[in-house]
């Protein structure tokens, strides 16, 4: 067998045992198997999951444990390489982190589930959650190998303080509820549990006021999660709502305030869902709160889902009325046609419909604003069919609000030779 491959590139060859076997590539988490072969982790990991969990790619012989053993002094043999090699272009290869192991994972549940009965203090178990939220972090596998040891029925009853243990503290609870809301929750039985007992969701209200920032984000997070996986009418709305609506008007504080808006808006859009809170919605001021978040900028899936929050909130006369009276509603919606996405596209053409057929005076602001070319643009466009059908309607109840200065307000066409049909 030949010391070294073919060179990746023209400048720089890899040494043969710095490759994986499986994959040819530098290797950069290399773990030993049974037969004393190493591979790279991701390739041999790939090779078991495909079903070939009985035999050695290499040796062929057969596999009597599947335990990977980091092979250190190698890994970093190809580092000191990729150092010596980095005028080429050749970048280190990062230490790994080392993955949870289903031993360590029960001990650390086993702590952290672990009662005044016993002699394990809470600052134990919040340890022990943390150590779970940092395997959690670090990657999809590790969260996967937790969830299967039972940790979100765990980690329920933690939140929940379902053992009345004197001993569980805010620390301990704002440690677990940290690590749920990693998981998703799509048992409906357990989203029902929790969306349809009053004392969890008052319990969840008040988290959504506390003191520390995370454990807002976190409460607001885990439900919508519930209402996504239950479909139930939450009692306290109009608290939850309140909570939830604050996230979006102040989510400076925040060390991540991009999180923030985005468990808000998705929180938001879960409890507006149902048709019977959405007056509460209303109430509490949403429409002025995502007309200011939209005009501010959000990312492309916030847009989106802000935008279909609108849309739910306009299907009521209260809504329309609430969203027509703020002054940058329409000038926001005419600008994100054919902008964002064809998602909002069709979420902003079906607010300015329910809106102009709502009003005259809306209708008049829409034309002025140049809606009438973004809409034959749409019309024209690859956009979804059922966004094609509101340019239409939205066409036909604008044929009497057409300006001249309709076209020419337009960004896209100051000089347009279009003319409306």
């Amino acid at each position: 067998m030949p010391r070294r491959l073919e060179p990746l590139d023209l400048s720089i060859q890899i040494p043969y045992h710095f490759r994986c076997p499986i994959s040819l590539e530098l290797m950069r988490d290399p773990v030993t198997v049974c037969t004393g072969q190493t591979y790279d982790r991701a390739s041999i990991e790939s090779w078991v999951s495909t079903g070939n969990n009985t035999t050695c790619p290499v040796t062929r012989a057969p596999l009597t444990d599947f335990t990977l053993i980091p092979n250190h002094t190698l890994r970093r043999l190809i580092q000191e390489w990729c150092v010596a090699n980095r005028s080429n272009g050749v970048e280190r290869i990062p230490t790994p982190k080392q993955p949870a192991d289903p031993t360590s994972v029960r001990a650390l549940l086993s702590q952290a589930s672990a009662t005044s009965g016993t002699h394990v203090s809470p600052r134990s178990r919040a340890a022990a959650l943390r150590r779970l939220r940092g395997f959690a972090r670090d990657s999809e596998k590790n969260r996967v190998l937790i969830a299967a040891h039972n940790a979100k029925e765990i980690l329920v009853r933690i939140v929940f303080n379902e053992e009345n243990d004197s001993t569980t503290s805010s620390e301990l609870v704002t440690e677990s509820l940290a690590l749920l809301v990693m998981f998703p929750m799509t048992e409906h039985d357990q989203c029902v549990s929790i969306a349809s007992d009053p004392g969890r969701v008052e319990f969840l209200t008040r988290l959504l006021f506390d003191s520390s920032i995370e454990t807002r984000v976190n409460a607001a997070a885990l439900i919508e999660m519930v209402l996504t996986g239950s479909k139930v009418i939450i009692s306290n709305s109009e608290s939850i709502f309140e909570g939830v609506l604050d996230l979006l008007r102040n989510p400076a504080p925040s060390p991540s305030p991009r999180r923030a808006l985005k468990i808000g808006i998705k929180a938001l859009f879960a409890l507006c869902l149902s048709k019977a809170t959405r007056h509460v919605a209303v109430s509490a001021g949403a429409p002025e709160i995502l007309i200011d978040r939209l005009a501010a900028g959000l990312d492309r899936c916030d847009t989106e889902r802000a935008l279909a929050t609108v849309e739910l909130l306009c299907r009521s006369p209260e809504g329309c009325a609430a969203f027509g009276e703020h002054a940058l509603t329409v000038p926001v919606l005419v600008k994100t046609i054919l902008r964002v996405s064809d998602r909002a596209t069709e979420y902003a053409a079906g607010v300015l419909l329910a809106l102009c057929t709502a009003e005259e005076r809306w209708r008049e602001e829409a034309a002025a604003e140049g809606v009438v070319v973004q809409l034959l643009l749409m019309v024209q466009s690859e956009c979804t069919e059922r966004a094609k059908r509101k340019a239409q309607k939205l066409l036909k109840l604008l044929r009497d609000s057409w300006p001249d200065y309709s076209f020419a307000n337009s960004d896209d066409f100051a000089c347009s030779e279009v003319v409306p049909f």
